[in-house]
């Protein structure tokens, strides 16, 4: 089970604030393409939900990502702050930024059938390819 909590934290340089108030307990991985283009390796985040609020908002920077997400950064230190499905407004939020994380529980992995062979993690974790996760998440077609 899920439990909801709020979580605050900050980019890396301070500029924006975050308060997600429906963060979940559960971490999730993200191994597609494009979230390692945009960090380097694989997307470690928390769903928050759609009532976040941010600080400093002159400082962040979005761009599209793709035809159902855009993503957000700090415009000062180039934190990621931000993955958002611009049909919902679901935002998931990299787990660094938050500075209580001791309750979290790493259990899921998602598009596994984009993680390069050079890394693997080691906990048991729910695992989904990228049509599964679409099939489990996408909201349905209007």
């Amino acid at each position: 089970m899920s439990e909801k909590v709020q979580r605050s934290g900050s980019c890396g340089c301070g500029a924006v604030g975050v308060v997600a108030h429906q963060s979940s307990n559960k971490l999730g991985a993200c191994h597609c393409r494009s979230c390692r283009r945009w960090g380097g390796g694989p997307l470690m985040t928390i769903s928050c939900g759609t009532e976040v609020d941010f600080s400093g908002t002159e400082h962040i920077g979005v761009f599209d990502s793709s035809q159902w997400a855009e993503r957000g950064f700090c415009k000062q230190c180039g934190s990621h702050l931000f993955y958002r499905l611009k049909q919902t407004g679901q935002h998931e939020m990299p787990v660094g930024l938050f500075d209580e994380t001791d309750d979290l529980h790493f259990d899921h992995e998602v598009f596994v059938d984009e993680r390069p062979s050079y890394y693997h993690f080691g906990n048991q974790t729910e695992e989904l390819t990228g049509a599964e996760c679409f099939a489990k998440f996408a909201p349905p077609a209007e």
